[in-house]
């Protein structure tokens, strides 16, 4: 089975879009995208650095805070501006941090921080808040999840063994990241002897007249012809 896998940004996208239909494609993977989830207990300086880590890929990618504390926020907006400006790719982090795409969202509590978590599909999902497991139960869609403060996103690139091609713009809300499981097409084989077809051979033929598609239904009853 031949497919084009990997990630990658709007290029790459582009051209995995060209190919589409001559040969498969995982996803049209790119920009990448973070989204955190925190409370105040977790921890500014780690979240300003997991946002930042994934806005050094591109400056379209987005880079997304949900919590709801304002003072957290505001500790982390400090953490942010003193990090970005000490790091190589400073400029580049900027225009992804300042973009459209990227946002500090307050929400009333965690449950609605997960429904908003939900609604936005993220690629990569970072949950670090008290009640870990609690906020884990509530999420439906994202491309990988890191749970707990010692869980960055770079553990996923380098070294937990997780894939790192994930589902980004929102796609995570209908499709899963790379696995085995992308390079299996599986065949549908049907198998019914004399008996098994004759007891489905009323629905069959009901079914089809309600389409008024006749002849699906008589190459059923054809095998059952009064002898």
């Amino acid at each position: 089975m031949q497919l084009v896998t990997g990630p990658g940004n709007v290029y790459v996208a582009a051209a995995k879009r060209v190919v589409q239909g001559v040969t498969g494609i995982d996803a049209e993977a790119g920009p990448t995208d973070i989204l955190v989830i925190a409370d105040a207990a977790a921890d500014a300086d780690f979240v300003a650095a997991d946002l930042i880590s994934q806005a050094e890929h591109d400056e379209l990618a987005a880079a997304v805070l949900v919590t709801d504390s304002p003072e957290f926020a505001e500790r982390v907006l400090e953490r942010l501006a003193t990090r970005s400006t000490a790091t190589k790719h400073g400029d580049r982090i900027h225009q992804a941090l300042s973009g459209a795409q990227s946002a500090l969202v307050h929400v009333d509590d965690l449950e609605q921080a997960a429904a908003f978590a939900n609604a936005f599909g993220p690629e990569h999902l970072e949950i670090q808040v008290r009640d870990v497991d609690a906020v884990l139960a509530r999420i439906e869609n994202a491309g990988a999840i890191f749970v707990g403060p010692y869980s960055p996103v770079s553990l996923g690139d380098y070294a937990a063994g997780s894939n790192h091609v994930l589902p980004t713009g929102g796609q995570a809300r209908f499709a899963a990241g790379l696995s085995a499981a992308t390079f299996l097409r599986p065949q549908q084989v049907v198998r019914y002897d004399e008996q098994a077809l004759r007891e489905v051979a009323p629905v069959i033929a009901a079914l089809s007249n309600e389409e008024d598609l006749p002849a699906h239904g008589e190459a059923v009853t054809a095998r059952f012809r009064a002898e």
